[in-house]
């Protein structure tokens, strides 16, 4: 409500509440996993009586697009088959919305660390790159923390690797988090991306609605 709006945005009454709230979680699921390699940042859910639009914010619209709208149309199709088998009757909508600064996104990032690791690039290597990729891109402050097995390490441990400032008891300030998990054959790894893009007050989003 200070720097961020809701993932989802529609009303329910009584029972439909839970069934609706399931039925976006089970979408968000869906689509992060389908479109692992698009860099989907954020998927967004609004709702009418008729209609149900999701919105991708994604760093790589081409790979979501596919050929002649074709990726869309399946992805449309999936959704439609497994999560809303139940509800033939609503209007579904899919709509892709370009990130334009991707290294300010703290999902990209982290998907972008998981992708080296998984690919067994040294995992310090890969913190300093993204690290130096989001400053340049005009952050002010970012951290990251890596846990588990790192480099296939006995015993498991924590690397945090952080610059700038990060002012987590500031409620105005735009941070934006992030916390995937990479699949290594040592086992899991868990990613946190913190990265803040500075304050934001009233009039800054009277500014950006209108």
């Amino acid at each position: 409500g200070i720097t961020t709006e809701w993932n989802s945005a529609w009303f329910a009454r009584g029972r439909s509440y839970a069934k609706q709230l399931h039925e976006d979680l089970s979408i968000r699921k869906f689509v992060m996993t389908k479109l692992r390699d698009a860099n989907v940042a954020q998927v967004k859910v609004d709702r009418s009586p008729k209609a149900l639009t999701v919105t991708l914010h994604t760093a790589k619209p081409g790979m979501v697009i596919g050929r002649g709208g074709a990726g869309v149309e399946e992805l449309k199709k999936s959704i439609q088959d497994k999560i809303l088998k139940d509800r033939k009757k609503v209007n579904l909508q899919i709509n892709i919305k370009e990130i334009t600064k991707p290294m300010l996104s703290a999902a990209v990032v982290a998907q972008n660390i998981v992708a080296d690791l998984e690919r067994r690039v040294p995992y310090r290597r890969s913190m300093r790159r993204v690290v130096d990729q989001v400053m340049k891109n005009g952050a002010q402050g970012v951290k990251v923390i890596l846990s588990g097995r790192l480099d296939g390490a006995e015993i498991a441990r924590n690397e945090t690797l952080t610059n700038g400032k990060i002012p987590l008891h500031t409620i105005r300030a735009d941070i934006d988090y992030y916390r995937t998990v990479a699949r290594t054959i040592y086992g899991a790894v868990g990613v946190k991306v913190w990265i803040y893009k500075g304050e934001v007050f009233a009039s800054d989003k009277k500014e950006k609605n209108s």
